[in-house]
């Protein structure tokens, strides 16, 4: 399953897991995303920039480790989106 947090800098975590999330869990990751609050949507409006569903990033190998020693388990993967922001000329 996936879990998204949102930033209040237009950024978005996307959160693999093999199973579903403690409260404590979550409260440790909004605080490791830099006060992220998890989003109770399954999926996400706009369109946003980051790494292809199929790769892997070293970035998300690194943040999933990092979970890991926070005592979080379960976790898959771990991906960051940036909102793309149009901009009008």
């Amino acid at each position: 399953m996936i879990h998204f947090f949102r930033t209040n800098a237009h950024h978005l975590f996307a959160v693999q897991s093999n199973q579903l999330l403690s409260a404590e869990d979550v409260r440790k990751l909004e605080w490791l995303f830099g006060e992220a609050v998890l989003q109770v949507q399954q999926s996400v409006d706009g369109n946003y920039v980051g790494p292809r569903r199929e790769m892997i990033t070293p970035w998300s190998t690194n943040a999933v480790e990092i979970t890991q020693n926070m005592g979080i388990s379960g976790i898959i993967r771990i991906e960051e989106f940036r909102l793309f922001l149009k901009h009008r000329p």
